[in-house]
């Protein structure tokens, strides 16, 4: 069976993360960008990252250009504005697609475990997000319009199962 532990991504320094560094974890898994409606979710994901880090929530940040261009710099340029200009400290991956034929294999992954509305596997905007259970399988999918903090009592409850 395959887990969200399963996979490797570069971290947005361009080092190489094997996810299952994050066993036994939760995850909080969005595809993000920095100039978009929904960019200030930065500061409620943040909020997220340290209200639950500290009892074991991890928070992974995917930049992803492909919805309207709104996230066309480097990967230093996109570091450097989430620093900035929302004080982000949980981990930056590095720039993926999420759609496509080009789509990173955990993202190809996260969308057929949690498929979206009406059954559809595609990714549909920005600021996506998926929660990921201790065991690595996806328990939820959110749209971009589902806000950080509407997620906190779904996140409390993997947080308390053992």
């Amino acid at each position: 069976m395959t887990t969200v532990y399963d996979f490797e991504a570069l971290a947005i320094t361009g080092k190489p993360v094997a996810l299952k560094k994050y066993q036994g974890k939760p995850l909080l898994i969005v595809n993000t960008a920095s100039a978009c409606g929904f960019t200030p979710q930065f500061a409620g994901l943040e909020e997220l990252h340290k209200t639950y880090g500290k009892k074991g929530l991890v928070v992974l940040g995917f930049p992803c250009n492909q919805f309207g261009a709104q996230d066309k710099g480097e990967n230093s340029e996109i570091a450097e504005f989430c620093q900035l200009n929302y004080g982000v400290s949980f981990a930056m991956m590095a720039k993926i697609d999420v759609n496509g034929s080009e789509a990173h294999p955990l993202y190809q992954w996260l969308a057929s475990e949690a498929p979206g509305l009406l059954g559809t596997k595609a990714i549909k905007w920005n600021f996506t997000k998926f929660l990921v259970g201790r065991d690595g399988q996806v328990i939820k999918r959110y749209a971009p319009t589902d806000t950080p903090q509407s997620m906190a009592d779904d996140i409390e409850a993997v947080l308390a199962q053992t």
